[in-house]
C-alpha cells in the first residue's frame, strides 16, 4: 500500500463505451486531484464514450493505456466503475478478469461501485466477502458467496484483500473518501 496519497497509483478499468459517467469521471478527476496517479485503461485506445442512467449520453474520454496492456503489480488499487453494459462486457473479458483476480491475489484493494461487482463475481473473488451493489445484481452478488448489504459504501477486509463498495452515483462522496482513506493508509 502506498505510504501516501501523493504516492499511490490507482487504476480504473472500463470498456470503450457504457460506463456510468460520474461512477468513472469522479474517482478519476478526484484522486488525481488529491495527488495520486491515475492511470484509464479501456479495451482499447478508442475513446470511452460514457452514459448517464445507462441511457442517455455523457461524457467523452480518452483512455490511457489498454487494461491488457497492464499489470496488477504496478498500481497500488484498481477501481471497477459501474455502468450495465459497462461491466456486462467487462466481467466476460478475460484480460480484465485476470487484473481483479491478481490485485486480490496480491492483497490490493479494489473498489467497485453499482454493477462493478459482477466483474468480481466472475472473477471468482466474492466468497466470504461482504458487498453493497446496486440491486439489481444483488442475487448474482449472493449466489457467488457474498453478503450484500444496503449500505452507501461497504469495507470488507475479508480473505486477505479489501473491497471498497457502494451502491450508485449518489454515494460517490462516501466511495471516493473511501478510497482516499485506503491509499492514506
Amino acid at each position: 500500500m502506498a505510504k501516501a496519497i501523493e504516492e499511490a497509483k490507482v487504476l480504473i478499468i472500463v470498456q470503450n463505451w457504457g460506463i456510468e459517467e460520474t461512477e468513472m469521471t469522479r474517482p478519476l478527476r478526484e484522486l488525481k486531484t488529491a495527488g495520486a496517479q491515475v492511470t484509464l485503461a479501456a479495451a482499447s485506445m478508442d475513446p470511452v464514450e460514457t452514459v448517464q442512467h445507462d441511457r442517455y449520453e455523457g461524457e467523452t474520454v480518452q483512455p490511457d493505456t489498454t487494461y491488457d496492456s497492464v499489470k496488477a503489480a504496478d498500481y497500488d488499487l484498481l477501481v471497477v466503475p459501474g455502468g450495465t453494459c459497462n461491466v456486462d462486457r467487462l466481467r466476460v473479458a478475460p484480460a480484465a478478469v485476470k487484473l481483479a483476480q491478481d490485485f486480490a491475489h496480491a492483497g490490493k484493494p479494489i473498489a467497485a461501485i453499482c454493477h462493478g461487482p459482477w466483474l468480481l463475481v466472475n472473477a471468482g473473488l466474492l466468497p466470504g466477502k461482504t458487498s453493497s451493489s446496486t440491486r439489481y445484481i444483488k442475487a448474482d452478488v449472493e449466489n457467488a458467496g457474498a453478503t450484500q448489504v444496503d449500505e452507501e459504501v461497504h469495507v470488507c477486509d475479508a480473505n486477505g484483500w479489501r473491497l471498497i463498495s457502494s451502491r450508485k452515483p449518489d454515494d460517490l462522496d462516501a466511495f471516493v473518501g473511501a478510497i482516499k482513506d485506503t491509499l492514506a493508509e
